[in-house]
């Protein structure tokens, strides 16, 4: 179905359940394996096989939000080298502009979760596509269950960025071809008093949204019981 068949029925869905979409996800088409072997050549649009498919769908993605009036398009843009002297990085920098510029033509920001790449690599990227309508997702467990840092640290080096958060809480990889295990939010390694603290300094006011990837009466406890711990944190620090 093209963007303008799909539009209806979401937009039709939103309202039915009082839903504000904050971003459009699309990752495929194709392979993706979560974890530290196949990862990097079947994630986001880095591995250049699937690159202008997932490109092609980004841009899909964008006239539908537009359509609906969602205001961002997000992904994961995979495991963007720590290296910028890597001959797949330029190649990424590119196909990360193609889309954010597409994204700006539609009047939407383009976000980058965070997981795959370190932050400083993140904002390396960022910075060289030279536009200016490309923030960052910050997924608050993803450093961690990759191994490539902490949320609280990261919101020194990308925190302007920041336009979109995943509520997420997980534990350190201690196997080296698997990602570390997510658990309920906190029962991990993410701070969050000082995560809530930090984007206060930073005067954030976007959305957080609340990711718990289980399935069945768990997921919904779950989230309920992150509710009841966010909304405090958030009280207290925003008072």
């Amino acid at each position: 179905m093209a963007p303008p068949d799909l539009a209806g029925p979401l937009k039709d869905a939103l309202a039915k359940y009082h839903v504000e979409a904050t971003a459009v996800m699309t990752l495929g088409p194709g392979r993706m394996v979560w974890d530290f072997y196949d990862g990097p050549r079947t994630i986001g649009i880095v591995p250049p096989v699937t690159r202008a498919a997932r490109i092609d769908a980004l841009k899909r993605a964008s006239d539908l939000g537009k359509a609906c009036g969602i205001p961002a398009v997000h992904t994961h843009c995979g495991f963007i080298p720590e290296n910028p002297n890597d001959p797949l990085y330029p190649e990424t920098v590119a196909a990360i502009k193609d889309v954010a510029g597409h994204c700006k033509a539609n009047g939407q920001t383009f976000l980058m979760e965070t997981g795959q790449e370190s932050p400083i690599t993140l904002l390396r990227a960022i910075e060289d596509t030279g536009l200016d309508n490309i923030g960052v997702n910050l997924d608050t467990a993803n450093l961690i269950l990759y191994g490539k840092g902490d949320p609280v640290g990261a919101l020194d080096v990308i925190g302007k960025y920041v336009r979109g958060l995943h509520a997420k809480d997980g534990l350190y990889p201690t196997d080296p071809k698997k990602l570390g295990r997510e658990v309920p939010i906190g029962q991990g390694r993410v701070n969050f008093p000082e995560v809530v603290r930090k984007l206060h300094q930073l005067a954030y006011t976007g959305p957080i949204t609340i990711e718990r990837e289980t399935s069945g009466a768990q997921q919904e406890a779950d989230i309920r019981a992150s509710i009841t711990f966010l909304d405090r944190l958030i009280a207290s620090s925003y008072a």
